[in-house]
């Protein structure tokens, strides 16, 4: 079973959004399950105190290595007891290396993770190199504690791993899986405000709209992600596999016939 325990100063925030929906049905399911651990019980003091004033001065405070050492090496000593070694530790910082879903996927494959949520101006540097811990960032924006960002993370993984999600198919479409962001959707009515569904998408013409979806998932990633845009043409390029035509700005709702490309090409 997939694991993942978090250590926070707030256990009161878990599972919060995920004990809902698929993720919370998956939980119940015992697909995967959820350990959430109070740094507080590794504290020091009748006040269980956690955190200290920053070496070398300046604003806030900052956590303490020995705390959370103490709330790391209980949660690895659970492990241990369960027969359940090998889950990375993640400390959830702005200063990580960015989250992709590539991590995210090799996360899932796993047997779980244990997050660590800071909280303050950050966690004491040598607790980090000890444990070894990896540090990753959800975005460059800066959050008041982990709690949000280990959420986001273990969602991201556990709606991969096998009868999480009815439609296993639909994962290989998504936004980074094949290197692009993911084609626009559209549903009932056929009208919407004078906007049409793409007519393409009602010929029936399955190579069509496997075409028509492949090109809007790259004009979309060149407008939007450039970044993405740029590893993609490389990958392309290796593989010896044109890119689509350019098709100008992506369109969330594409109503003109230039949007589709040439069924011949």
């Amino acid at each position: 079973m997939w694991r993942a325990t978090v250590l926070t100063l707030f256990p009161e925030m878990f599972p919060g959004p995920l004990g809902t929906s698929l993720i919370g049905k998956a939980l119940n399911e015992r697909i995967w399950a959820l350990d959430v651990r109070d740094i507080r019980d590794s504290g020091l003091g009748r006040h269980r105190s956690v955190d200290d004033t920053p070496s070398g001065g300046g604003p806030g405070m900052v956590m303490r290595a020995d705390v959370a050492a103490g709330a790391i090496d209980a949660a690895r000593s659970a492990d241990s007891a369960a027969n359940s070694t090998g889950r990375p530790l993640i400390y959830l910082s702005p200063r990580g290396k960015p989250l992709k879903q590539a991590r995210v996927r090799a996360l899932a494959g796993g047997p779980g993770v244990i997050l660590l949520c800071g909280r303050f101006e950050g966690l004491d540097e040598r607790v980090i190199e000890a444990r070894q811990m990896e540090e990753i960032s959800i975005g460059d924006f800066v959050l008041a504690g982990g709690e949000i960002a280990a959420c986001a993370l273990i969602e991201a993984a556990v709606r991969l791993l096998p009868g999480v999600i009815g439609a296993e198919a639909s994962k290989a479409e998504e936004s980074f899986e094949q290197g692009l962001l993911e084609y626009p959707h559209y549903t009932r009515p056929q009208s919407f405000e004078g906007h049409e569904i793409p007519p393409v998408l009602n010929s029936g013409n399955h190579g069509q709209i496997a075409r028509w979806r492949r090109a809007q998932s790259e004009a979309l990633t060149r407008e939007r992600r450039p970044d993405l845009w740029t590893l993609y043409e490389k990958l392309v390029r290796s593989a010896r596999r044109p890119a689509s035509p350019d098709l100008g700005p992506a369109k969330g709702l594409p109503k003109d016939a230039k949007n589709e490309p040439d069924p011949d090409a």
